[in-house]
């Protein structure tokens, strides 16, 4: 059975429609079967924004939002800054679709450049920022290109910015993104899920 990782051409589509509150704004978003939490803002998702949003991280003008699904993560980052430019990739092509539609929806169309990719296959810019949820059951062999590609498609003083649980190997994947990069930082840590901060800037912000 396809995965949420994979292409699902064939699959039957199912219209749904993802209803949420993210710091006093309410978003809707168009969602389908074959894509990654089709019912529900994925709690990983919404702390990593919320982490973002909240502590003001800085992700400069162009950020790259890998693995997007559905897009909330990018489309969001676009929709509350005006000047950002997002680049939104996944190997999905219904997610992509959807990704479309979310961006009109939330006029950010403008904003918005997206691209079927395996990891960053036919990414060929670099970035303030990237952003992931990585598809964990797709296997180390796709999240770690994830990691250990990130530095090719990152400017000068980038960062990566991923939410894994521990049960997934968070720790694991902390200690590898510390033979990558010279400082990397826990963000936000809640009910097992761990924001982590890459980058070759130290950040002033370290969830213990």
């Amino acid at each position: 059975m396809p995965q949420y990782f994979d292409n699902v051409e064939g699959m039957e589509h199912q219209s749904i429609t993802i209803e949420f509150d993210l710091l006093n704004e309410h978003y809707s978003f168009f969602s389908d079967k074959g894509v990654f939490s089709k019912n529900k803002l994925d709690f990983g998702t919404e702390l990593l924004l919320k982490t973002i949003l909240e502590n003001r991280i800085p992700l400069g003008k162009r950020t790259l939002d890998l693995g997007c699904g559905a897009g909330p993560i990018g489309l969001i980052l676009a929709h509350l800054d005006p000047e950002k430019q997002v680049t939104l990739a996944d190997i999905n092509d219904r997610a992509l679709e959807l990704c479309e539609r979310n961006a009109k929806h939330l006029g950010v169309s403008s904003q918005t450049e997206i691209v079927h990719s395996d990891v960053y296959l036919n990414i060929h810019s670099t970035y303030d920022s990237i952003i992931s949820n990585p598809p964990i059951r797709a296997g180390k062999r796709v999240t770690y290109r994830i990691y250990d590609e990130a530095p090719s498609h990152m400017n000068e003083n980038a960062s990566l910015i991923i939410v894994i649980r521990k049960e997934q190997g968070a720790l694991s994947v902390k200690e590898h993104l510390e033979t990558i990069f010279p400082s990397v930082n826990v963000l936000a840590r809640k009910k097992g899920y761990y924001v982590i901060q890459s980058s070759f800037k130290r950040s002033s912000i370290n969830a213990k």
